[in-house]
C-alpha cells in the first residue's frame, strides 16, 4: 500500500498555514491587550492580571481533565475506523465531563478567592479571581469542543474561533472597558464575556461536524478515553504549571517585579507562537498515521514539522536577543529592567522550538504516560530551582529556572522519540534556519544606534535572503505548491 505521508504532510502544511494565520492574529491581540494594560494601568495591575490569568490557565487544565488531547486523538481514530457510535460517545462524554468539572472547580475558586489572594500577599486579587471562576466553565468547554473538531483534521474552527474571535473580542472589550474608566475589573469582565461568546461558537462548530457523521447511538468507550486522558491531563497540567508557576511563586515571594516578568515572558512566547499552530495541525495526522502503523510517515512528518517551526520562529528569536530592552520599552519605562530575563527565556524557548513537536508525537502515539513523567520531572525541577533562585535573584532567578527546565524536558523528549520511532529532528531545513539566524544576528548586533523598526527590517531581510540563498528542499517546494493550490481553490 502506498504511503499516505506525502498527502498528510501537504494537509498538515495547509492546516498549519491556517493555524499560523490564526496564531498571528492571536498573538497580535494578546500583545495589544498586554500593551493596553501596561500603558493604562501600570506594572502593579499588570502583575495582578498575570497572576489571575495564571490561575485561569492552571485550573482550565484541571477542568479539562486531559480530555483535550483525548478528544482530538480518539475522534481521529474513530473516523479512521469508521465507527460513528464510538465517535459520538467520545464527544458526548468528553464535553459533559469538562463542563461538570469546570463548574465545580470554578465554584471552589470563587469561594477560596479571598484566601488565595491573601496567600499571594494582595487582597486586590480577590475580584479578579472570582471573575476567573466565572470564565472557567466557558474556557474549558470551548477548548474541549475545538479539540474535538480537530479530530476531523480541520483547523478552521480552532483558527477562526480560538485564535481569532476570542482574543480579538477580548482586546476590543478590554480597550472599551479601559476607555470607560473601568480599570482592572473591566479587563477581567472582558475576559468573561469573550470566553462565553467563543464557547458558544465552538459548540456550534462541533455540532455541525458531528452532524456530518452517520447517525448512531452514542457508544462511549470510557476506559479507552479516560485511561488516555488521565495521564494526558496530568502531563498537560505539569506543562501549564511549568509555564505559569513561576509567576505565582514570584507573587508568593512578594516580588515587586512580577508585572515586569509577565511582560517579558509574554514577549518571549511571541517568538515561539508558531509551535502551537503546527502542533494542532500535526496531532491528528500523527494519531492517524501511527494508528495505521505507517511509521515512516510519522518520521517524515515530525522532521518536516520541526523544520517549519524553526525557520518560521528564528527571526523573532534573533530580535529578542539583539534588542530586548528596546522591545520592552514599548510597554513603558519600567519594563526594560526585564531585558536580561528576556534573553534568558529566549535561549530556553529556542531549544523548545528546535526540538519540534516531540511532546505531541509522544501523546498522539499513545505514550502519554511517558510524556507525563517528562513533564512532572520538569515541573519538579522548575519548582526546586524557583524556590532556590527567586529569593536571591528575583525575576532573573525565575527566568533561569524556567529555561533550565525547558531545556531538560525537551532533550529528554527528543531522546525518547529517537528510541520510539528512530528519528531525530535534525533536518536541512532546521540547519538552514539556524544558519540564517546566526548571520542575521551577526549583521544586526552592531546596528544599535539605528531605530528599532529599522533593525527589525534588517533582521527580516537578511534572514529571508540567506534562507532563499540556501535554497528550499524538494519537500518544501511541494508543500508550498500544496498550500498555494489550496489558496487558489478557496
Amino acid at each position: 500500500m502506498a504511503s499516505r505521508a506525502p498527502a498528510m504532510i501537504s494537509g498538515v502544511a495547509r492546516g498549519g498555514v491556517l493555524n499560523l494565520a490564526g496564531a498571528v492574529v492571536n498573538q497580535a491581540a494578546l500583545f495589544g491587550t498586554m500593551l493596553l494594560l501596561a500603558r493604562v494601568l501600570g506594572a502593579a495591575d499588570v502583575g495582578r492580571y498575570a497572576q489571575c490569568y495564571a490561575v485561569l490557565a492552571l485550573l482550565n487544565l484541571l477542568a479539562l481533565s486531559g480530555l483535550r488531547a483525548g478528544l482530538t486523538r480518539f475522534v481521529a481514530v474513530d473516523l479512521a475506523d469508521g465507527d460513528p457510535g464510538a465517535l459520538r460517545g467520545t464527544v458526548h462524554i468528553g464535553l459533559s465531563v469538562c463542563a461538570g468539572a469546570a463548574v465545580l472547580v470554578g465554584g471552589a475558586l470563587a469561594l477560596a478567592a479571598p484566601f488565595l489572594a491573601a496567600a499571594l500577599h494582595d487582597d486586590g486579587l480577590t475580584t479578579g479571581l472570582r471573575l476567573v471562576a466565572l470564565t472557567l466553565p466557558a474556557s474549558a468547554l470551548g477548548e474541549a469542543a475545538l479539540a474535538a473538531t480537530r479530530g476531523w483534521r480541520t483547523q478552521r474552527p480552532s483558527a477562526f474561533i480560538g485564535q481569532g474571535f476570542e482574543p480579538l473580542a477580548r482586546l476590543a472589550l478590554t480597550a472599551l472597558a479601559l476607555a470607560c474608566g473601568l480599570g482592572l475589573a473591566g479587563a477581567f469582565w472582558s475576559l468573561v464575556v469573550a470566553a462565553w461568546a467563543a464557547a458558544a461558537l465552538s459548540i456550534l462548530a462541533l455540532h455541525r461536524r458531528v452532524g456530518t457523521v452517520e447517525a448512531a447511538p452514542p457508544r462511549p468507550q470510557l476506559r479507552r478515553l479516560f485511561g488516555f486522558s488521565t495521564a494526558s491531563w496530568a502531563a498537560s497540567l505539569a506543562t501549564t504549571g511549568l509555564l505559569w508557576l513561576d509567576t505565582l511563586l514570584l507573587g508568593a515571594f512578594d516580588d515587586p517585579d512580577v508585572g515586569v516578568y509577565h511582560v517579558a515572558t509574554r514577549l518571549v512566547t511571541l517568538a515561539v507562537f508558531v509551535l502551537a499552530p503546527v502542533n494542532a495541525a500535526f496531532a491528528p495526522a500523527i494519531a492517524d498515521l501511527h494508528h495505521r502503523g505507517e511509521f515512516d510517515g510519522v518520521r517524515r512528518l515530525y522532521k518536516a514539522a520541526t523544520g517549519w517551526v524553526v525557520r518560521l520562529s528564528v527571526p523573532a528569536f534573533v530580535a529578542l536577543l539583539v534588542l530586548p530592552g528596546d522591545l520592552l520599552a514599548l510597554f513603558g519605562p519600567a519594563y526594560p529592567a526585564g531585558a536580561a530575563v528576556t534573553v534568558i527565556l529566549a535561549a530556553g524557548q529556542l531549544v523548545n522550538a528546535a526540538t519540534g513537536p516531540c511532546g505531541t508525537l509522544l501523546n498522539m502515539s499513545g505514550r502519554v504516560t511517558l510524556n507525563l513523567l517528562d513533564n512532572a520531572a520538569a515541573l519538579a525541577l522548575n519548582v526546586v530551582l524557583n524556590v532556590w533562585l527567586i529569593p536571591a535573584h528575583g525575576i532573573v532567578g525565575a527566568a533561569v529556572a524556567w529555561s533550565a527546565s525547558l531545556v531538560v524536558v525537551n532533550v529528554a523528549r527528543v531522546l525518547q522519540v529517537r528510541r520510539l520511532v528512530g528519528v531525530l529532528p535534525v533536518t536541512p531545513g532546521l540547519l538552514k534556519g539556524l544558519l540564517a539566524g546566526a548571520v542575521s544576528f551577526a549583521v544586526a548586533l552592531p546596528l544599535s544606534p539605528l531605530p528599532v523598526l529599522l533593525r527589525l527590517v534588517v533582521i527580516g531581510a537578511v534572514y529571508t535572503a540567506v534562507v532563499l540563498g540556501l535554497r528550499l528542499s524538494t519537500e518544501d517546494k511541494e508543500t508550498l505548491r500544496a498550500v498555494l493550490r489550496r489558496k487558489a481553490a478557496a
